[in-house]
């Protein structure tokens, strides 16, 4: 059979990974896909840049939409990122009949309803293993390997820069902004890090595993994001204590009143696989009915590790060229027509357990006070550490564990808590969950 084309869009670093691991691994790809994959063109902003990969026998052009209307070419790569001019220039390589595999979350989460749709109208696949987890083959696993089960909840550390913050923070006890300085000075960070330190990124990514996970449109929108800016030394130092770690998740879980989508800094058990994931590492934890909780771990970014699965979604399509459309695996594991719209629960109706960090004057029957409100609001207490106060202070750290309960009802506790003449400043809190 003769070789499939593709054309690739973006040479930076992921698009200079496919190239090199394309050309590399060339035989045991064929051998794999059943037919030769070459890689014909591909664009970039500068093509006289330095780049990772041999682009000889490639033809170079600064021209996305040359390559997209090139009848020569069967395979699109969109490797360009963000979800702006991408949007068109994917659309358009739909349009003209083309498959599509691409590593960028935020189209997927942002515009893969319209997307998916558009593409299943011209029976072409788009697949995007690379956008979520790196090297994880995530998307597969749940698509494929547990179409089976029934997924009840997955959490995932989905964002390798938060991921090395907290791990540092632990490990050396050091300050959030140290840290991010050094993550921004190797490259882990982006001058502006917002997408990574507030959540965005792994809000991205969220989306798309819960939309396979539970057959559910894609709505970034409704995913409820927090990021890691006001974790302190501090409270690292109590979860420690507590037996427990911070990490950064994003959780995903289908509950009898609708399905919570969140990302927010978490205490976890130590003893968890998932407490020991550090540095830039990826890990998703996914509980099945049938399966059990099953982990998968592994390089989150980089160029060759994004490139792996890149290369895996292009052999997939390459094997599926011959199949008719109804017999491919649907784009979000659902049948289109199944795709359930099922109600996303706003943040008061979360069910959490949690950490609270107060301060509060060193004076007889202050406990009581915050005991009394937390019991008036049916919040149970699982644990409790009062430190003494730093020297020259008059201020006692306090550090409550509670057991599960209603987001809402803990915020309105919070309040009056603040309220108290004794209590200084803000209450910090951390959800906690066991993950078991």
């Amino acid at each position: 059979m003769k070789p499939v084309k593709v054309g690739i869009l973006g040479l930076g670093t992921v698009g200079g990974g496919t190239v090199n691991v394309l050309k590399r691994n060339a035989a045991e790809i064929a051998r794999r896909a059943g037919r030769e994959i070459v890689v014909a063109s591909a664009s970039a902003r500068d093509i006289t840049k330095p780049r990772i990969c041999d682009t000889t026998g490639i033809r170079l052009t600064t021209d996305p939409f040359g390559i997209i209307d090139d009848p020569e070419i069967d395979i699109v790569l969109e490797l360009i990122g963000g979800a702006g001019p991408v949007k068109d220039m994917v659309l358009k390589a739909i349009a003209n009949g083309k498959h599509v595999v691409t590593a960028n979350k935020s189209l997927i989460a942002l515009h893969g309803n319209e997307i998916f749709a558009k593409a299943s109208e011209k029976g072409v696949i788009v697949a995007f293993e690379a956008a979520v987890a790196g090297g994880i083959p995530i998307i597969k696993a749940i698509r494929e390997g547990l179409s089976g089960n029934r997924i009840q909840w997955l959490a995932g550390i989905i964002n390798g820069t938060g991921n090395f913050i907290l791990s540092e923070m632990r490990e050396k006890g050091r300050d959030f902004n140290d840290v991010l300085a050094e993550a921004q000075a190797l490259g882990y960070a982006e001058a502006d890090p917002t997408f990574d330190v507030e959540g965005i990124d792994a809000g991205h990514k969220l989306t798309i595993l819960a939309s396979i996970a539970f057959g559910i449109p894609l709505q970034f929108d409704k995913v409820y994001t927090e990021g890691i800016t006001k974790i302190t030394r501090v409270d690292v130092e109590y979860a420690e204590q507590l037996g427990y770690r911070i990490k950064h998740l994003g959780i995903a879980r289908q509950t009898p009143e609708g399905i919570e989508l969140r990302v927010h800094p978490t205490l976890i058990p130590e003893r968890r696989l998932i407490a020991n994931v550090n540095g830039v590492m990826n890990a998703v934890l996914v509980k099945g009915d049938a399966v059990g909780p099953t982990l998968y771990y592994g390089a989150g970014a980089g160029a060759e590790p994004t490139a792996s699965a890149v290369v895996a979604d292009v052999i997939d399509v390459v094997r599926a060229l011959t199949s008719d459309p109804e017999n491919r695996v649907p784009h979000l594991a659902f049948q289109p027509e199944a795709i359930v719209d099922t109600p996303v629960l706003p943040p008061d109706r979360f069910k959490s357990a949690y950490y609270l960090r107060l301060h509060a004057e060193d004076k007889p029957g202050v406990l009581a006070d915050v005991t009394k409100i937390l019991a008036d609001h049916r919040i149970s207490i699982e644990a409790i550490i009062q430190k003494e106060p730093p020297a020259e202070e008059t201020a006692v750290p306090i550090i409550l564990l509670t057991q599960i309960t209603l987001e809402k009802e803990l915020n309105d506790a919070i309040v009056k808590i603040e309220a108290l003449k004794t209590v200084t400043g803000k209450v910090n809190r951390i959800r906690l969950e066991t993950l078991g």
